[in-house]
């Protein structure tokens, strides 16, 4: 991965985002969504004792043991929110030490490239190379980035309605809706709202609005 120009800084918050090569699809059935989902969680730590597909290899005992050590260590980042597409992935982010974002967005890609590419009988890089990261600065940016990023399967007609939002399973907001937050650190959002309703209501708010730039953004965009 190429070096960055601009440092990523500890204790600083970034919608972090990248793409298929040329576009091509990189999650395209549910166990390839529910893989990169372990992947998200399982390297979010610094120092994971093993690979993920040698720890899904482990007996449901010794998983449990290594799943004790991994919540335990140190973590790379917060994972604010998410959202997986059919060709690219959003995440916001909170830097938690030197270089944790660079190397959880490594890890997380290179172990689903491996398993993607051993799946499809295909070899290669399946991102691009260079991660965009863009430093989140004030508090409105921050409501309003995860609000885009979780209105990104209605925005790209991936689901046909905003309700359907609520039940797409391969991004946070069904967690910030239902409080099942496993590994995630939803409460920097959701403490600026008071309740989990008042966040829904914020993000359906401004749907439909976010689908219509969606459909001109190619007129307005360089």
């Amino acid at each position: 991965m190429p070096g960055r120009k601009i440092p990523l800084v500890t204790d600083e918050i970034y919608h972090v985002y990248n793409r298929g090569i040329n576009k091509q699809p990189t999650f395209t059935t549910k166990k390839e969504y529910q893989r990169a989902i372990l992947a998200i969680e399982f390297y979010r730590v610094s120092s994971p004792p093993i690979r993920l597909s040698k720890f899904l290899e482990l007996e449901q005992d010794k998983q449990k043991e290594i799943t004790k050590i991994t919540n335990q260590a140190e973590k790379l980042v917060d994972i604010i929110c998410f959202c997986l597409m059919p060709n690219h992935f959003h995440f916001l982010l909170k830097q938690k030490m030197e270089d944790g974002i660079s190397k959880f967005i490594g890890n997380f890609q290179n172990s689903y490239t491996r398993y993607h590419n051993t799946r499809n009988e295909r070899d290669g890089s399946l991102f691009l190379d260079q991660f965009k990261a863009k430093r989140i600065e004030t508090d409105e940016q921050f409501i309003h980035v995860s609000r885009y990023i979780h209105l990104n399967p209605y925005t790209n007609f991936i689901v046909r309605t905003v309700g359907e939002l609520e039940k797409y399973p391969w991004s946070s907001f069904s967690n910030y809706l239902t409080g099942n937050d496993g590994f995630l650190e939803p409460n920097l959002v959701l403490d600026m709202f008071g309740s989990r309703e008042k966040y829904k209501h914020f993000v359906f708010d401004q749907a439909d609005y976010q689908r219509k730039l969606k459909l001109i953004e190619h007129l307005i965009l360089e």
